[in-house]
């Protein structure tokens, strides 16, 4: 079984490989990746990505669904999303050009098969200002790239079971950018008895041979040798036949690639295949390399003055020359495999590290200059492709000492105190973009924020019904700003001045605030920045930073901070929008579900529900209990998806099941009309169900079940099963679905227990675990209180603080039989 799974898993890789490299080659971009849908459907996961390594991408690994970003809203709406260039990402999507303010453009397509949409694919190209994009028709090879990918996740699942979706820490599939090769292999199996050679396409190339003309003798490939190789090549055969040892020669190649003047040198690398029976040592197998190009190309760059290394799309350095070793002074064992500004103190600026970036995601050359301690003033340039980047490093002389004004090095080389500012506003956007409800917007910016700038303290206040109030404060005292709680906008106090204005407000000293507004206690803080948060032109808040020593605030400081005061305010308004939205979308749900059960003679019920904790979307998840005159009907089902469209279609299956319960009908006839239902409906969405039927008078019920998770049946003894019940399809499939019933028997003094899925579901465990688990935390229960056991069920649940999916859980006890 698991080489099965892993059979299935790496058919699925093959098919994400497969496509992005497509697009990307279709398209003449220089990078893809493919997102797929997660298991609870509110976040795309990366799965696959050509070109560029998932560490350039920062936090774009998981993106909620909902988010302002080009990924989720292709596949949200199941539109194609082209930006042509940074101007047109700017406009459409802030949000990204924050995160990844690159000259590059992109397109979005979802990838998915009928009505069903798994994710989206992507592809980005260097984009100068202006340009048009991609043409109809690679937007259209590209949309062509995502059906097909679709439909073949689509075949996948169904032929193995295997779930389309992906785990928040799925490894994406990465394929590294084509790129020329520096060496050439030629593989090849020569027979000792025979003398024939079996090779490959490659080594006939490499031997300067027509494949479809090779004779297959092993005289043939001597005759290109040098003369004085010959002997070591037919030494080959014999050494390896009579010892049986690996074989490796150094050959002269005739080099008919420049008209077969002179010779070039290949390796001959063979061994022999194990065998016990010593005269079974008939062949020798292996290959020719031929390294020419990559010795080449060292020589030539060992022999530059100027420093030269390069580096791996992620950052790594991958080769450094002698001079560039002896400017960074370092070895080459400390900088192989490492990121630059790891191994070298004096590099650590996030500003390197985000030079590097910009240069793989937009393409364009980038440079800057740096200071090797104590006073070596050192130039980098970076040219990138799509395979990596090419690195240079001058000397530029001794930076001038503090008191000379002449000139000095360029502003990156002087870095300000607080370096990596930009780097972490980028982080922040990004970070945003994932913060759902106002308290997460909050705790974004006190994480991003305060490190980027240096401050201590922190405080968020918005407006309600005219005045100021406190959402959040970190910083350690807590009387800090407690004199702007409660008060009106027209009140002459910084923190609502700078609102009504729309104006930032940067007061660098105690004496300067007490000037501007006298009486306004100072506290410990010496310096603060009061940052307007307005949001479509409507006053948010005040977000204040508070700084424990005197601050001067630059003009980079207050640009970027001006800047940023727009994403907190459009983050936040969205998040208080969530969290208004939240409240009455569970509002509305729990008013589509039964206020209360009905009071029914013979049986005792009680229900449990637990709306998820992840996202705004409400669920489908429904329950009902009907009394019939034949008898009484438990229902429990749960429609897939979160969103009002699965709210609605719950109401709708809800009405119907209990319609047809009220005619009589039996449960697989009722369980077959609610399923044409469906189809009538045609909202798209599937469903399943499970519906009992509890006989007047007796000790029996027939129960159908559409897709739905079997019932737990715990006897008065306390053994506990999972019921058999012959399965039909789940709602929605097939409009000529049947749905056999199955009689069962309910002893006087047994609990039923009917669920949804979320109460078993665990990501990466099979739902029969879960459901085991159930059964057992059933068995072992006391049951004397139908409403302490469905707590007692529900209690590893309540202490999630995550909960992809709605809970529901019917309890009946069955106390004698139901009177008609």
């Amino acid at each position: 079984m698991h080489g099965m799974t892993v059979g299935k898993t790496a058919e699925r890789e093959d098919l994400l490989a497969a496509a992005v490299v497509e697009a990307v080659e279709g398209t003449s971009a220089y990078a893809g990746s493919v997102f797929l849908r997660s298991r609870d459907r509110r976040s795309v996961v990366l799965a696959a990505t050509c070109g560029v390594p998932p560490s350039l991408l920062g936090g774009w690994r998981l993106i909620p669904v909902n988010s302002p970003i080009p990924i989720a809203a292709a596949y949200s709406s199941g539109r194609t999303v082209h930006l042509a260039d940074a101007e047109e990402t700017m406009r459409r999507y802030p949000q990204l050009a924050v995160a990844l303010p690159y000259a590059f453009g992109s397109c979005s397509v979802p990838v998915g098969t009928g009505r069903e949409t798994f994710g989206s694919l992507a592809i980005v190209w260097a984009a100068s200002p202006g340009s048009e994009g991609l043409s109809k028709a690679q937007r259209r090879h590209l949309r062509s790239v995502a059906n097909r990918l679709g439909d073949s996740l689509a075949a996948l699942r169904a032929r193995t079971g295997k779930p389309v979706e992906c785990d928040p820490d799925t490894i994406a599939v990465e394929t590294p950018a084509p790129s020329a090769a520096a060496v050439r292999v030629g593989l090849f199996q020569w027979d000792f008895a025979s003398g024939a050679f079996i090779v490959d396409d490659e080594l006939c190339a490499i031997f300067g041979l027509d494949p479809r003309a090779f004779d297959g003798r092993a005289e043939t490939l001597a005759s290109r040798l040098h003369p004085g190789d010959l002997a070591a090549f037919r030494s080959c055969a014999r050494e390896a036949a009579v010892g049986g040892r690996t074989t490796s020669r150094r050959l002269r190649l005739r080099d008919y690639e420049h008209g077969g003047e002179g010779y070039r040198t290949v390796e001959l690398w063979g061994r022999v295949p194990q065998a016990d029976d010593i005269p079974a040592r008939t062949h020798l197998v292996g290959a020719v390399v031929d390294a020419r190009a990559g010795q080449v190309a060292v020589a030539a760059v060992e022999r530059l003055r100027d420093g030269l290394f390069s580096l791996a799309p992620d950052g790594r350095v991958t080769y450094v020359n002698h001079s560039a070793l002896q400017l960074l002074g370092v070895d080459a064992d400390e900088l192989l495999g490492h990121f630059l500004w790891d191994v070298l103190p004096w590099l650590s600026d996030p500003d390197i590290e985000y030079r590097h970036r910009s240069a793989m995601i937009s393409q364009a050359p980038a440079s800057f200059v740096a200071c090797r301690p104590p006073d070596r003033w050192l130039a980098f340039s970076l040219h990138p492709e799509a395979d990596g980047v090419t690195a240079r490093v001058v000397p530029v002389g001794q930076a001038p000492p503090a008191s000379t004004p002449s000139a000095s090095p360029p502003e990156t080389a002087t870095a300000p105190a607080r370096p990596g500012v930009m780097y972490h506003v980028l982080q922040l956007g990004s970070a945003l973009t994932e913060a759902v409800t106002a308290h997460q917007v909050c705790e974004v910016v006190a994480d991003q924020f305060l490190p980027a700038f240096g401050g201590q303290r922190l405080a968020i206040y918005v407006v309600r019904d005219g005045t100021m109030h406190l959402l959040f404060h970190t910083g350690g005292h807590e009387d800090f700003l407690e004199w702007l709680e409660g008060v009106p906008l027209h009140a002459r106090l910084p923190g609502t001045e700078t609102l009504t204005s729309g104006i930032p407000l940067f007061i660098e000293s105690q004496q300067a605030l007490s000037r501007g507004y006298p009486g306004i206690p100072t506290g410990e803080v010496s310096s603060w920045a009061y940052l307007p948060l307005i949001a479509s032109s409507r006053p948010v808040g005040t977000c204040v930073l508070g700084f424990d020593e005197i601050h001067p605030f630059t003009e980079k400081d207050r640009g970027v901070l001006t800047a940023i005061a727009g994403l907190i305010a459009q983050a936040l308004e969205r998040a208080r929008l969530y969290d208004s939205e939240f409240a009455l979308a569970r509002g509305l749900q729990q008013a589509l579900l039964p206020h209360r059960l009905p009071i029914v003679p013979g049986i005792h019920t009680v229900v449990r529900y637990l709306p998820g904790t992840s996202g705004m979307d409400i669920g489908g998840d429904w329950y009902d209990v009907i009394p019939t005159d034949s008898g009484v009907c438990l229902v429990i089902g749960d429609v897939e998806g979160h969103s009002i469209a699965a709210a609605a279609t719950m109401a709708q299956l809800r009405s119907a099941v209990r319609a047809f319960a009220a005619v009589g009908h039996t449960p697989g006839d009722a369980m077959a009309g609610v399923n044409r239902t469906l189809f009538d409906l045609d909202p798209g969405l599937l469903a399943t169900c499970c519906y009992i039927h509890l006989e007047a008078h007796s000790h029996h019920a027939h129960a159908v079940t559409a897709g739905h998770p079997p019932p737990l049946l715990r006897r008065p003894d306390g053994t506990t099963d999972a019921l058999d019940l012959d399965i039909g399809p789940a709602l929605g499939v097939e409009r000529a679905s049947t749905y056999p019933e199955t009689r069962i028997a309910l002893p006087q003094g047994s609990v039923l227990a009917l669920y949804t899925d979320g109460l078993v579901e665990e990501p990466g465990t099979d739902i029969d675990v879960g459901i085991d688990r159930l059964r057992t935390s059933l068995a072992h229960a006391r049951a004397d209180s139908l409403d302490e056991l469905a707590d007692r069920l529900l209690h590893n649940a309540r202490g999630s603080s995550y909960r992809a999916d709605d809970i529901a859980l019917l309890l009946t006890a069955i106390r004698s039989p139901h009177p008609g």
